[in-house]
């Protein structure tokens, strides 16, 4: 069914200016060679291309107006976040979320790890082009890849933002995070723990981080800028004592040799399996680069600011990372770095201090790290679960879209904390938790990859409509290459270990987490089609979204059941967005306080509307 959509920008003679508080922003001039706009003059504000409809979004971060598919999530004109985030933010974000992986066990020699430490660097560049591209279409929008598959991918409708909600909420777990934190903070007292103090540490750990940054949003980003510093600082220090113990000025005691590592730097056999599985933890090393996407809507001039400050930050990790592993190559014997269940770093400081009360000064210092990474990968990840829920296809869209009372994501914040304890106590040590880690691999190298070939996507839309050019955009060879290597990260998973199929990371099938990430992808579809198409038509009822507007200024969609009798009614009493034509209204969360799940049936009667264009104290009253 096509509709005829009524321009939603105009007003009502004697209304009053939506100026302050509605995302739409209407052009002067606008044309298109293939899709049109409705109303008279060519000013209406919507772009027609086939079913697809393109309304222009202003938002309040100093960004130019967008053009965004109306089926995604209605732009916050004035951030309910607020915008505390500027070049050191950005900065320490990357910095603060990106943590170092031991790869020598599966490059198996010490110069290719060397050599994937820097293809690391390349892969996270093309990949942070690619992500700038869409920030650069989208720059009113955080949540990064939430936001960019929605667009890319608009059809089928909500599709794309189902499996990527049920992925990101579902597997939002940092337990692993939050282990490594815990195991730092023993080795200050050399203390070898149980299994249970392990998780214990871990649970309190993590539970401290959450309440950092669930009172306070410019606190949460200033805490996360000051131990950023700190473990930049931290990773200076080990870079130049390596150099020191490079050049030959620790008592040969306590290091022999510090040269040996580097004599016969490729001798060692690496295979297929372990390639793959140190490119993995490489990806995972650099993947901060994508933190600063997760809060676009929270910094002023973003893709000006993010595409200075993020490459900053991923050159000076890069060079970090890398003079950090010359340091542990110079201090500890390939073997042990190989064999050792120790944290490298840890090994490191032991191997050139001893165990004075200095080392234990150090993995402080290594253990306030890992726990800025936990602050670090709240603040994104918050961002981009909230983005989730306000696309509609989340049950309860106020839990997910509220900043009240403290002006931060609470309910975000709790799903990932409680997720996170949940992980950290209930699977064993060894199989269950290796099992559980795994299952974000394949989903997640899926939707990079089409987030990749989608950017092409967005590209030819924009360019047969005729719209603005982007303030950034990749290089093909760029982005061609950012493809070729999510194709590998999904294609690599099948070839078994060296061992054979039963000698990977557990004591089963090594790719069953592949084929239940699949399994995964594959339910999402299940679920879609029969809640969108199926259920639908046999109970006589379409879904369609609505504009929800919560008395703290943030917005959310709501997908709601609309009876086929009244179809009609709606279609020509709301725009392409879901805000009713007929007294320029949304509705307020307190009218969707009864409701049960992300969608349900529109009762026009009982909703209690707040007329668009009020501001917060208005709403209050």
């Amino acid at each position: 069914m096509s509709f005829n959509w009524r321009r939603p920008f105009t007003r009502r003679q004697g209304s009053r200016s939506l100026a302050n508080n509605e995302s739409h922003y209407r052009p002067n001039n606008a044309s298109s060679s293939t899709g049109s706009f409705d109303g008279v003059g060519g000013d209406g504000g919507i772009v027609n291309d086939g079913s697809l409809q393109y309304t222009v979004e202003k938002g309040g971060n100093d960004s130019p107006p967008a053009y965004q598919e109306a089926t995604g999530a209605p732009v916050e004109v004035n951030s309910p976040l607020g915008y505390s985030v500027g070049p050191l933010s950005i900065i320490m974000l990357n910095i603060g979320k990106m943590i170092a992986s031991n790869i020598l066990r599966g490059t198996g020699s010490v110069g290719l790890s060397m050599i994937f430490w820097a293809l690391g660097f390349l892969t996270s560049v093309a990949n942070l082009s690619v992500y700038l591209e869409y920030a650069a279409y989208f720059p009113n929008r955080s949540g990064s890849e939430v936001v960019y598959l929605e667009q890319a991918y608009p059809r089928p409708r909500w599709l794309f933002p189902t499996a990527f909600a049920f992925q990101s909420v579902a597997l939002s777990f940092s337990s692993s995070n939050a282990i490594v934190l815990a195991q730092y903070l023993f080795r200050i007292n050399g203390h070898s723990p149980t299994a249970w103090e392990l998780k214990g540490v871990a649970v309190a750990g993590y539970t401290v981080a959450a309440l950092f940054v669930s009172f306070h949003t410019r606190l949460s980003y200033l805490f996360a800028n000051g131990i950023g510093i700190i473990k930049a600082l931290t990773l200076i220090f080990v870079s130049i004592t390596g150099l020191v113990v490079l050049g030959g000025h620790v008592s040969t005691s306590r290091i022999p040799d510090p040269r040996v590592n580097f004599r016969d730097a490729f001798s060692g056999h690496a295979t297929p399996y372990g390639v793959t599985n140190a490119l993995y933890k490489i990806i995972f090393s650099y993947a901060g680069f994508e933190n600063a996407f997760n809060v676009v809507n929270e910094v002023k001039s973003p893709v000006k600011q993010i595409r200075r400050n993020g490459f900053v930050a991923l050159l000076i990790v890069a060079v970090l990372y890398i003079l950090a592993n010359v340091a542990y190559f110079a201090a500890v014997p390939k073997e042990e770095l190989v064999n050792s269940q120790q944290i490298a770093a840890s090994l490191f400081f032991t191997k050139v201090f001893g165990s004075s009360g200095a080392v234990r000064g150090l993995n402080f210092l290594i253990a306030l790290s890992s726990f800025g990474n936990l602050i670090a990968v709240l603040i994104g990840s918050s961002r981009l679960i909230r983005e989730c829920g306000r696309q509609g296809v989340l049950p309860f869209p106020r839990f997910w879209a509220s900043t009240r009372p403290f002006g931060t994501p609470l309910g975000p914040y709790f799903v990932k904390w409680a997720l996170t304890i949940l992980m950290i106590l209930a699977p064993p040590a060894g199989d269950a938790f290796n099992f559980i880690t795994d299952l974000q691999v394949l989903p997640s190298a899926f939707f990079q990859l089409i987030m990749g070939i989608g950017l092409y996507v967005v590209r030819y839309r924009r360019s047969r409509l005729n719209l603005p050019r982007p303030e950034f955009k990749a290089w093909d060879l760029v982005v061609v290459f950012n493809i070729l290597v999510q194709l590998y990260l999904i294609i690599m998973p099948w070839y078994p270990p060296a061992g054979g199929a039963y000698a990977g990371d557990v004591s089963f099938w090594y790719g069953t987490y592949v084929v239940t990430g699949i399994g995964i992808l594959i339910a999402c579809a299940i679920y879609y089609y029969l809640w969108i198409s199926v259920i639908p038509k046999l109970r006589g009822y379409r879904i369609r979204q609505e504009v929800l507007r919560l008395e703290d200024g943030a917005q959310s969609h709501k997908l709601v059941k609309v009876p086929v009798a009244k179809l009609a009614e709606w279609d020509a009493t709301h725009d392409a967005v879901g805000r009713p034509l007929n007294d320029s209204t949304v509705r307020s969360d307190r009218d969707s306080a009864g409701d049960k799940g992300g969608s349900d049936e529109k009762r026009p009667t009982s909703a209690i509307e707040v007329p668009v264009g009020r501001n917060e104290q208005d709403v209050e009253r």
